[in-house]
């Protein structure tokens, strides 16, 4: 894997306005603030199966997408973006909720399996490979009971974040952006090791 060299950046979640800003989209939330921030603009593609956008990072140009396949089959669209503009598995990285994860935490890691996840469990089946790139950032548990946990994770995953957990969220997004231009200079390892040892600051 070459360092720091990535061409493809997905942001998973759910497309629509009921599913906007839910804990399930944080990956959606990660790209949509990288496009504000260099205002770029998203376009719709029916052969990609979501909306694609391009930017630049320390001289080097990359794609983001956010699948419009819903999160069970993000590995869909993950595939047909990588096979239409020509790329290899070890330029992905995927942007992810994680409810194991407490809210505030991050980690970046170059392969592991899904965790339960389903859109990552699409990407590994579409991909035929747990090889790749992930971002994961932490939303929390709704409980540390597991039978409350089970019961309780679809309204957990497609709640919003509370007003009181939107600092922390902000935090963890402008992090993110920052560290994702590092990874460009830095290399993945350096990056990554900046990400997973970030704590935000309390309020």
């Amino acid at each position: 894997m070459s360092p720091g060299k990535f061409r493809l950046l997905v942001g998973l979640g759910n497309p629509g306005e009921k599913y906007q800003k839910t804990r399930h989209n944080i990956g959606f939330m990660v790209l949509e603030k990288l496009a504000t921030k260099e205002s770029i603009t998203f376009k719709k593609s029916k052969k990609l199966h979501g909306l694609i956008a391009e930017m630049s990072s320390q001289a080097e140009s990359f794609k983001l997408l956010m699948p419009t396949t819903y999160m069970n089959d993000s590995g869909k669209s993950i595939r047909a973006t990588l096979d239409w503009f020509g790329l290899t598995i070890d330029q992905l990285i995927v942007v992810v909720d994680d409810m194991d994860l407490p809210l505030g935490k991050i980690r970046f890691r170059m392969s592991g399996s899904s965790g339960g996840h389903k859109g990552l469990q699409s990407t590994i089946e579409h991909l035929n490979t747990q090889n790749f790139c992930r971002l994961r950032i932490g939303i929390g548990g709704p409980s540390s009971i597991p039978k409350e946990r089970k019961s309780k994770t679809v309204a957990h995953v497609l709640g919003s974040f509370q007003s009181n957990e939107m600092s922390l969220i902000e935090q963890v997004l402008e992090e993110v952006t920052i560290s994702l231009d590092l990874i460009h200079s830095l290399g993945y390892e350096k990056a990554g090791n900046r990400l997973n040892s970030f704590k935000p600051l309390e309020d």
